[in-house]
């Protein structure tokens, strides 16, 4: 019997570096996790597992247009909640953030409508802007309008779309808060769960959804100081490095990251540190715990050897596929009338293929081309909406026809970045939380799920996903020592 207590992570996305991370700073303090009595480390050893060669998952990035580095995932987190921003601090990046320019966005219906203010994730405050945009028909404005008056919406459907229908009707719904949230998520918010997205779900406490987002608005407009922090931030050179740098952390403090590896992971019969029983054999390596810090899709054929019926569950995971469509445009066909925007949204019921862009160069400063021109991303694919199939060739003529179908444009891209992101976001059924609960419960004792398949889609999320299961692994090593 050994005391040498080891905890594998298997992904080497940013939910298993920032948990990798979490676990070597925990490693000698018992009494700060579970309140135990310290009597030495509760981690002793931690081992870092990614598949690929490089970590970071989808935050990832290449040059592009001149410049060392050009997002080709996620170009920003939220920095109005703490975990992200934090973590950049902690890591050392916190000097390196920058922040968007201060350019509007706009929604494409017939024509580009700037986004009203005060918006709530596309829920409207503000009923004057909202008609002033001009994106609702005078009957959209009239049902809207009767918001505050009806009666409080059961949230038993636990739908994004069911609730917001029910509240201002199908244009709010259609043209705002499901093209801004559909967009952000690649979900069609009538079959995502309204719980799992909190700035909506903290709205539904009011019984007039447009009442609790003036409030909100008005709150956020009372910080919107120069001083004040801004909504998104970056690493100046790339999401990426937010990964990269979590890592570096993790090594300096004694990790070990093994990348191009596929490990086989299976139930030890032995017993494992202070007695306990069912370790876990990494390839031919002994672990006292495992984080599976991977899609559901990857955890299944982990767990499938040990639990078939857990596994069969978490194959039912649903995910939507994106791509993301990165063009160098030449100053010459790059017209003023999109300067000063930061993009636009594309609502369901009228896309064909592209469902947003982005003035990529004109949102952020450090993305001017040295040799001139625009840089400009295009998103294709939500639930719903299949992509993956399409050719390179098809997705070019795609994009360019509804660019120029928005956009009355006829671009010559100077250069052109193909990105495809196969089940990148997972898809929060209505009652999500239930599934997850059900998952965990049902866990062999030493392995825990971690990242966006459980937890919450975005970077903060992720982020916060790791840390909480890496302190949740610890306790219960620390459970078993005592």
């Amino acid at each position: 019997m050994t005391s040498t207590r080891r905890v594998a992570v298997i992904g080497g996305g940013i939910t298993g570096v920032v948990a990798a991370h979490r676990l070597v700073q925990l490693s000698d303090d018992v009494a700060a996790v579970a309140g135990a009595p310290d009597h030495g480390s509760v981690v002793d050893e931690v081992v870092l597992f990614e598949r690929s060669h490089r970590l970071g998952g989808r935050l990832a990035g290449t040059p592009f247009a001149g410049l060392d580095h050009v997002d080709s995932g996620a170009d920003a987190f939220l920095a109005r909640v703490p975990d992200a921003r934090d973590l950049a601090v902690v890591v050392g990046l916190g000097d390196s953030l920058v922040h968007p320019e201060p350019v509007g966005a706009a929604i494409w219906h017939d024509t580009l409508h700037d986004i009203p203010a005060g918006l709530v994730l596309g829920v409207p405050s503000n009923p004057l802007a909202l008609a002033r945009s001009g994106l609702l028909s005078p009957r959209g404005m009239a049902r809207a309008a009767i918001e505050p008056l009806l009666p409080r919406t059961s949230l038993d459907a636990d739908s994004i779309g069911d609730y917001v229908r029910a509240r201002f009707g199908d244009e709010v719904h259609e043209r705002l808060v499901d093209a801004l949230v559909g967009s952000i998520y690649a979900t069609d918010t009538d079959r995502f769960s309204l719980a799992e997205i909190p700035q909506l779900a903290a709205l539904t406490g009011d019984r007039s959804l447009l009442v609790a987002a003036r409030r909100i608005a008005r709150k956020n407009a009372g910080t919107a100081s120069a001083a004040a922090a801004p909504i998104f931030a970056t690493p100046r050179r790339g999401m990426a490095q937010l990964a990269a740098a979590t890592a570096d952390a993790f090594a300096r403090l004694g990790g070990t990251v093994r990348t191009g590896a596929t490990p086989m992971v299976r139930r030890d019969p032995g017993r494992g540190a202070a007695g306990a029983s069912g370790r876990w054999r990494v390839d031919d390596e002994l672990f006292d715990a495992i984080v599976l810090a991977v899609p559901a899709a990857a955890a299944t054929p982990i767990i499938e050897p040990t639990d078939s019926d857990l596994a069969r569950r978490l194959a039912s995971a649903e995910t939507a596929d994106v791509v993301m469509v990165t063009l160098h445009i030449g100053s010459d066909e790059f017209p003023d009338r999109l300067r000063g925007r930061s993009g636009y949204l594309v609502p369901k019921p009228v896309q064909r293929d592209v469902t947003a862009v982005s003035f990529g160069s004109q949102k952020w400063a450090h993305w001017a081309p040295p040799d001139g021109g625009e840089i400009v991303r295009v998103s294709l694919g939500r639930d719903g909406a299949p992509v993956m199939h399409l050719s390179d060739d098809e997705i070019i003529e795609r994009v360019m026809a509804d660019l120029t179908r928005h956009l009355d444009v006829a671009w010559t891209p100077i250069d052109t970045r193909i990105t495809r992101w196969e089940g990148a976001f997972a898809q929060y059924r209505p009652h999500h939380r239930r599934w997850v609960d059900d998952m965990r419960s049902q866990l062999p004792a030493g392995i825990h799920l971690a990242g966006s398949s459980y937890d919450g889609i975005g970077v903060p999320a992720c982020v916060r996903s790791g840390k909480t299961i890496a302190e949740r692994a610890v306790e219960t090593l620390a459970d078993l020592a005592s």
